[in-house]
């Protein structure tokens, strides 16, 4: 079984296994010369020279750190080299941290343990040996173990705060992905009912009235077909506009805002022949491209509604700006309706202004759209007093909405 610091789990570990080989091939070489210069003449010099040769050899190979068998077989071999000759013992530096980085605690923990009796056997054999020192080997073994495996806890504690940041990365990602497809469907919607719903709902109202004027009336018939090519040309540019996110058509032609309400209550009363006022109170200033896309988009729906749902004689709109925001305010004195309690829209969302509930995206979307600016909508309406519906958005930038 491979110990979890091996160079797979860590890369930075190779530099340190070439090292703890270098300094054991150093340890050993240093073993033998000391050897050699006290021993030459014994009989085991020839042994104590092979067992040497084949113990470098092998450990330098680094075969011993990925194949316990070979590992046993180095461990083996310098045990028998250290009983013929103690001076060997402090090669058992490297071997530890080899045995720690080769095996799991369970098992690396005993063969340290083992390892370390040698040393100090050895030690006490040493001529002249200082018995003061036979605890120095177990203390640097228990040290060098604690570290290794405070080191090892720390590295696994790490790598797993590291896994579980990437998984939060990911599902953030993915929660990204969700809410921004999600806005974008908001957007759609909200653009789709203020363009292309209210252009088909006043094709169909003028189709309508050329069907039944078409006997009596045929220069109204084709002026009604006519003006609802007109508006099918107009849904088809906002349409291709939308689906780029780009400033509604009426805003890029005119210019500013003012200039597209003005064109937008002139259209209206030419296709619809309600009368549309246009006003403007104050003296404008820079707006931000979102908060003019935003209101002239509420005044086409605020209109659509007053064409199909109000029965007006007349309406107004009218652009104020009041110093630290702006108000757009559309009107008109038609039947009325009692504001439901929940606010804009009742609190089931719904559009008041439409009897019955009617389709129920008017005020929601023109809500949605302010929400996202930072501005309100107020409505004020009671039966047979008309409507004023009212959006004011703040001229300097909204803090972004989470």
């Amino acid at each position: 079984m491979r110990h979890p610091l091996s160079r797979a789990a860590d890369p930075d570990a190779g530099w340190l296994s070439a090292v703890m080989r270098l300094v054991f091939v150093l340890l050993l070489g240093t073993s033998l010369t000391r050897y050699l210069t006290h021993h030459l003449a014994s009989p085991l010099t020839p042994w104590v020279i092979a067992l040497s040769v084949a113990l470098a050899a092998g450990h330098l190979s680094g075969l011993s750190e990925r194949r316990p068998a070979w590992l046993a077989a180095v461990l083996g071999s310098w045990a028998v080299l250290v009983l013929m000759a103690p001076s060997f013992a402090w090669c058992a530096v490297p071997l530890v941290y080899t045995v720690l980085r080769a095996f799991p605690p369970r098992a690396a923990i005993p063969l340290v343990t083992v390892l370390t009796a040698l040393v100090m056997v050895a030690q006490a054999r040493l001529p002249g040996a200082d018995p003061t020192l036979v605890l120095l080997p177990p203390a640097v073994a228990a040290l060098a173990t604690a570290v290794f495996l405070y080191m090892q806890r720390q590295g696994a504690r790490q790598r797993k705060l590291i896994v579980d940041l990437i998984r939060a990365r990911r599902e953030l990602a993915a929660v990204e992905r969700r809410q921004g497809a999600l806005s974008e469907r908001e957007r759609l919607s909200v653009e789709i009912h203020d363009t292309l719903a209210q252009g088909l709902s006043s094709q169909q109202m003028l189709l309508q009235a050329a069907d039944l004027a078409w006997e009596q009336d045929a220069a109204a018939a084709r002026g009604h077909v006519r003006t609802a090519a007109a508006i099918t040309a107009r849904n088809l540019a906002e349409a291709r506009r939308f689906v780029h996110d780009l400033a509604p058509a009426d805003l890029a032609e005119q210019g500013t805002l003012e200039a597209a309400l003005a064109a937008l209550a002139e259209r209206e009363a030419a296709e619809s022949g309600l009368p549309v006022r246009f006003q403007l109170d104050g003296s404008p200033v820079p707006m931000p491209a979102a908060a003019q896309s935003a209101l002239l988009r509420i005044a086409q729906g605020a209109l659509a509604n007053v064409r199909e749902h109000a029965r007006a004689h007349r309406a107004s709109i009218t652009l104020s700006y009041l110093g630290d925001q702006a108000v757009l305010d559309v009107a008109d004195d038609g039947r009325g309706f009692t504001p439901s309690p929940g606010g804009p829209g009742g609190p089931a969302g719904r559009d008041p202004a439409v009897p019955g509930g009617g389709r129920g995206h008017g005020l929601p979307a023109m809500q949605a759209r302010l929400r996202q600016l930072g501005g309100t909508l107020t409505v004020e309406s009671a039966p047979g007093e008309g409507t004023v519906v009212s959006a004011a958005v703040p001229l300097e930038s909204p803090p972004e909405v989470s």
